[in-house]
């Protein structure tokens, strides 16, 4: 089923790291179908920029526009059609793989029910650890199971991820690559960040680079 129509842009965002000016004068558009690599050194605001395209932080200046409209008018809906994954799992390390999957869910608004979580977890080649405690698994595989949101949200058209690829071995990038894929052919979008070379090359990804907005 094609996804609503992804239409984003940022217009002259700047953003601020408590007293640090980060960036200025950031404009570009994501559309449907599209994916980001955002890249920039380490300190430039990667994260930080993810964190006001997910609503979670305001920006020092400029605006974000959905559909047309300021973010700011419409947020609950904005809210809706995104799904943020962060850098860290935040997973439960005393629940089980499905358990902490369910309280991902429950937490960003969805049911959480068990059916649809265990065939989430068997989309990230997760389902023979479902039972097994969290604190059992090692990074990759939590990593796995933080990504198997992305199959309980199919319906939200903007995807913004936070280094999804950390800890995955070749199994789990390439099971990443077809996600992204899949999303992107189906009408919508994603804006990423990763410290390794990107090998999803349907679509291939556009660059969007954070030195040229960057204030020394």
């Amino acid at each position: 089923m094609p996804l609503a129509p992804t239409d984003l842009a940022a217009r002259d965002l700047a953003c601020r790291r408590g007293d640090r000016l980060l960036f200025r004068g950031l404009n570009f558009t994501l559309a449907s179908g599209r994916i980001v690599w955002l890249r920039g050194p380490n300190g430039s605001g990667k994260t930080s920029l993810l964190r006001l395209l997910a609503g979670l932080s305001t920006p020092a200046g400029g605006e974000l526009h959905w559909q047309g409209r300021p973010v700011r008018e419409q947020r609950a809906a904005y809210a809706r059609a995104t799904c943020y994954l962060a850098h860290a799992n935040a997973l439960k390390e005393d629940l089980s793989s499905l358990e902490s999957l369910q309280f991902l869910a429950r937490l960003h608004g969805h049911a959480g029910d068990a059916p649809s979580c265990t065939e989430a977890l068997r989309a990230v080649g997760m389902h023979s650890r479902r039972h097994a405690a969290v604190r059992t698994l090692s990074q990759g595989q939590r990593r796995r199971i933080a990504l198997a949101r992305l199959h309980l949200e199919p319906s939200a058209p903007l995807w913004i991820l936070d280094e999804p690829y950390d800890a995955l071995d070749a199994d789990g990038s390439r099971m990443l690559d077809r996600t992204l894929a899949a999303h992107a052919l189906a009408g919508g979008a994603a804006v990423l960040t990763s410290h390794i070379d990107l090998s999803v090359n349907e679509p291939a990804p556009e660059i969007l680079q954070l030195d040229a907005v960057a204030v020394r």
